[in-house]
């Protein structure tokens, strides 16, 4: 579907964009692209160097962690119309704090997160629009891994019955 729509076409169709003019969203559509990913195909991983944000077009995408001992941990899903790589935005966070990976084939706008920085300092209309959106994003996935770390500690907490018994 969103394969024959324009790059500015697609940022017109996100809601959380619409308080922006139509100048506004071609600044945006001048840096984005339009990124495919198949199933399984990883957009980043946990711990590399900051680089593009990605706007979720079409598909889902699966977010994991890495836990000691624990092997890797699914943390949440992203839905279309919201934002994965928000760590490439923040001023002093420079790498991924989690791994992105495609669990639907996938469709997102993709933006430098230098070249979106730059322009949030220039259009400060733009700038309060995505962060924001982004502040929304980061406290739903603080929300969501908080629950998911409960949820390791209450399991690590009860005692293994399986390693007790003898079979």
């Amino acid at each position: 579907m969103f394969r024959q729509v324009s790059i500015t076409q697609a940022l017109r169709n996100i809601p959380w964009l619409l308080e922006l003019n139509q100048q506004q969203i071609f600044r945006l559509a001048e840096l984005a692209s339009i990124r495919q990913f198949a199933i399984g195909e990883r957009i980043f991983n946990e711990g590399d160097r900051e680089k593009d944000v990605h706007i979720l077009i079409e598909g889902q995408i699966c977010l994991e962690v890495t836990i000691p001992t624990q092997g890797c941990l699914n943390i949440g899903m992203v839905d279309p119309l919201d934002i994965v790589g928000w760590s490439a935005l923040p001023p002093v966070v420079r790498q991924r704090t989690a791994t992105a990976r495609a669990c639907q084939p996938s469709t997102t706008v993709a933006i430098p997160g230098e070249d979106l920085r730059k322009l949030c300092d220039e259009d400060h209309h733009i700038g309060y629009i995505i962060q924001r959106r982004l502040s929304n994003v980061i406290a739903t996935r603080l929300l969501t891994t908080r629950l998911h770390l409960y949820d390791l500690l209450i399991q690590s907490s009860r005692p293994d019955t399986d390693s007790n018994s003898f079979s």
